[in-house]
């Protein structure tokens, strides 16, 4: 039972690294830091996008409007880190 726990930890923590990723690449992207022309760099920002939107999508429709300022992939760290804490401090010590 707790490799499976550690397995959904784990995965939970890479997506965390992959979404702090995405945001500094679309900082980098949106003040022309990277090139948008090579074919690499675009084929790392897609990938990005298409793991992380589907997750971050329902999170913007719900905040309202903050002028340009996307803190959605805050409140989704924040939701990542709340699940870690409970998987292991809540449902964990109930099943092991």
């Amino acid at each position: 039972m707790i490799a499976l726990f550690q397995t959904i930890d784990l995965a939970l923590n890479l997506y965390t690294w992959v979404l702090i990723a995405s945001a500094i690449f679309s900082w980098l992207y949106a003040f022309n830091v990277i090139n948008s022309s090579n074919q690499f760099v675009n084929s790392v920002g897609m990938f990005l996008y298409n793991v992380t939107e589907p997750l971050l999508r329902p999170i913007r429709r719900v905040l309202p409007n903050l002028g340009g300022i996307d803190i959605s992939p805050i409140i989704l760290l924040l939701i990542i880190f709340f699940i870690r804490s409970l998987m292991w401090n809540t449902i964990f010590p109930l099943v092991a």
